[in-house]
């Protein structure tokens, strides 16, 4: 399980708010401050997707491919996105998905 997942989703709340308040006045902040804010939006959605990659990676086989088939016909995002984030390179079978050989 996730420890810190809530620290994490917080500092991601914080930098899109920061987004958000440079968009309504960009004027406001110098394009050092804009780079920094895009560079925060990518690195803490990144930890995010690291940190589910790393939970998912560590549940036993059968439970991935359980969890995988429970996201993926949730409806909550498409198919793919669940399996570029938590697969990231597609297996090419079923079984690889779970560490079995396949030939």
């Amino acid at each position: 399980m996730i420890e810190n997942m809530q620290e994490l989703i917080e500092d991601e709340t914080m930098a899109y708010f920061r987004a958000d308040v440079c968009l309504g006045s960009p004027e406001s902040f110098s394009l050092d401050e804009k780079r920094e804010i895009c560079e925060q939006m990518e690195s803490t959605s990144k930890a995010i997707e690291d940190a589910m990659k790393a939970d998912f990676e560590s549940l036993p086989p059968e439970f991935r491919v359980k969890l995988l088939d429970m996201l993926c016909s949730s409806g909550c995002e498409l198919e793919e996105f669940w399996k570029d984030l938590l697969l990231g390179e597609m297996p090419d079978s079923p079984a690889q998905l779970v560490g079995e050989d396949a030939r």
